[in-house]
């Protein structure tokens, strides 16, 4: 592989709690394009990191020809520890104005993307390598998990919908409902990666899958459209206030019945 070309840096500006950061996309080789997160401490997915995501695949869309996107991390530790949850969830504008534009973004993006875990992928960072079209991870280093199950957080619908798309059932449930942390290996045999390994070895699935090319007819992004069309529908504006709503009322609905519960336990 040839010494990387910079083609262009995104500055993260800082959030609440979140330094300054980059996303850097490089060329280490024609048509082949290396996104880099570096948000230290652990690439939480902020507003100014997701805009900043968002604004990059922009980018890049707009001044190269079609290729190959790789995302991968800076930070050896993690690929991305998810999502600020203190910020997301006093953030009103947070969802449809940041993560969602950013999920719609990749879902779409009109050429093969590789997310590569180098570290851990936890929540809302294992979200955004699944929807990428194919994932690589490390070996030897990190987890990917879902753990919303162990800090009482609900995965709203295309969060929760993604990985019913792209993983089996069985991977679907250990996932959700027991916040399984996954190896490298143990993740590859789950289905939720494609290979093992980092940057060369996503260059080799996209050697062995021939898919460099992939992206010239311009329908790539819109066969994913397709392929997940449920996903799809719920990142929409209109999809988040309907999901928005039902959320709500399903939450309501939960208090309701522990509150009906404890008044029958008091009578006992």
């Amino acid at each position: 592989m040839m010494a990387p070309t910079e083609l262009f840096t995104i500055p993260i500006p800082p959030s609440e709690t979140q330094g300054s950061g980059t996303i850097t996309v490089t060329s280490p080789s024609p048509q082949i394009y290396l996104l880099t997160i570096s948000a230290p401490p652990d690439n939480r997915l902020t507003t100014t990191s997701c805009t900043a995501l968002t604004t990059a695949l922009d980018t890049l869309q707009a001044t190269q020809p079609p290729g190959i996107l790789i995302t991968t991390s800076s930070l050896p530790k993690f690929f991305s520890n998810g999502l600020d949850l203190a910020h997301a969830s006093s953030t009103p504008s947070f969802w449809t104005g940041a993560l969602y534009p950013l999920f719609r973004k990749l879902l779409a993006f009109p050429m093969p993307t590789v997310a590569v875990l180098n570290g851990h992928a936890f929540a809302a960072g294992l979200m955004l390598a699944m929807f990428h079209d194919y994932r690589i991870m490390n070996p030897s280093r990190g987890f990917a998990c879902l753990n919303e199950v162990d800090f009482g957080a609900l995965l709203k619908a295309p969060m929760s919908s993604i990985f019913r798309a792209k993983v089996p059932a069985s991977t679907y449930r250990s996932l959700v409902l027991e916040g399984k942390r996954f190896t490298g290996p143990e993740a590859l045999e789950a289905g939720i990666v494609d290979g093992l390994g980092g940057v060369e070895e996503a260059l080799e699935l996209v050697r062995k899958r021939n898919i460099l090319e992939k992206g010239r007819s311009g329908v790539w992004g819109l066969l994913k459209v397709e392929m997940y069309r449920e996903t799809w529908a719920y990142l929409s504006d209109e999809g988040f206030a309907v999901e928005d709503k039902r959320e709500k009322a399903l939450l309501k609905w939960d208090a309701e019945e522990k509150e009906r519960l404890e008044k029958a336990k008091a009578k006992l």
